[in-house]
């Protein structure tokens, strides 16, 4: 196989081998950076096309920021006006105290920053364990890799046991998580109420239910102009609660231009995620998004993703009756979280979005 090398020339090499050798390696990213490479491996390197066409245009778009402190009414009028446009906002006063935040993005570093022969031992590619450490869920599928590695948790509906989680992180992520499912609750409600129905709406037919914690590390990048930290991507559950550091490196596409989010002292992003826009039959955007790798670092980033990873439930979901009418016409076909999910999941990253796959034929 010929694809273009580092040096601007073109070499051959065997991709499969070269993705069995990262994997089984059990190192991540964090193993590459800390062999001492000064160029990227052939496998994170992003097609020349796709490199060719990322080019950044300038916005003075700013990311809405939302008090919740505030007056009720205003705080339901802003999300609403966000949620509809670009599908992400910011919070502060969000009630979860500074120091749990700064304690998960502490837990989180460390987790990463073990020797590899302990953080190893968690390293895996089942789809049914609750606790994971791996580098790209989608390795074999994309393009190219993304430089970052992960610690996967499934903290509900289902409790985990403390033990189940690493030591130096245990305690940080059982509040953390404890803190997410009562600010997830507040959101929903707001959401709700930015729909024109009963706070309790979304959260009774549990789309609270469910969340899990990822911890996420992007390490320092040799040429991170040749790859992303995060390809494009929406997030497949129903809401996106993301604490980052300082560093920053998230961005948002809105109107075709990728826009920073830049990073706020204690304020928690929060985006709308694929299952919220078809249930709300596109009231609600679920924004794509990615990650930019970088020189300096590393990154940190704890995301809470609201969904129902691994857990058999019944329900289907589809537009919400309530919201249709003969100027707002059905979208989306039923589906269940476990049917939407395993399509997400075998496509990747990157490509169209897997909405696309559940919108009715018009």
């Amino acid at each position: 196989m010929s694809n273009a090398g580092t040096g601007g020339g073109s070499i051959s090499y065997d991709r499969l081998q070269q993705l069995k050798s990262f994997d089984e390696s059990k190192a991540g990213v964090k193993g590459l950076v800390d062999s001492g490479i000064s160029k990227l491996p052939q496998i994170f390197i992003r097609p020349p096309e796709e490199l060719a066409a990322d080019h950044q245009t300038p916005s003075q778009f700013k990311i809405p920021v939302i008090d919740l402190c505030g007056d009720h009414a205003k705080v339901v009028s802003g999300v609403r006006e966000a949620v509809e446009t670009v599908g992400l906002f910011q919070v502060v006063n969000h009630g979860v105290p500074l120091k749990v935040l700064e304690e998960i993005l502490r837990a989180a570093r460390e987790f990463h920053e073990l020797p590899q022969e302990v953080k190893g031992e968690y390293y895996t590619r089942e789809k049914m364990k609750k606790v994971k450490y791996g580098s790209n869920f989608d390795l074999y599928r994309t393009r190219y890799a993304n430089w970052r590695d992960t610690l996967f948790c499934v903290m509900a509906p289902d409790p985990l046991l403390p033990q189940e989680l690493p030591l130096l992180c245990r305690d940080g992520i059982m509040e953390y998580s404890r803190q997410m499912k009562v600010l997830g609750r507040i959101l929903f409600g707001l959401l709700s109420e930015a729909l024109g129905l009963s706070p309790e709406y979304l959260e009774s037919i549990d789309c609270a239910k469910g969340h899990s914690i990822l911890c996420h590390y992007y390490p320092p990048c040799p040429q991170p102009e040749l790859t992303l930290g995060t390809s494009k991507h929406s997030d497949p559950g129903f809401l996106t609660i993301l604490l980052q550091d300082h560093i920053g490196g998230l961005q948002v596409l809105w109107q075709n231009q990728w826009i920073n989010v830049p990073p706020l002292h204690s304020a928690l992003i929060v985006n709308i995620g694929d299952m919220l826009q078809l249930i709300s039959n596109d009231k609600f955007k679920s924004v794509e998004h990615r990650v930019v790798a970088n020189h300096g670092g590393p990154r940190v980033s704890v995301a809470c993703f609201f969904t129902l990873d691994n857990y058999p439930s019944q329900r289907i979901y589809g537009p919400i009756k309530e919201l249709l009418s003969q100027d707002n016409p059905l979208l989306y076909r039923d589906t269940s979280l476990q049917d939407f999910n395993a399509y997400y999941y075998s496509k990747g990253l990157g490509g169209n979005s897997a909405l696309d796959h559940f919108m009715l034929q018009r």
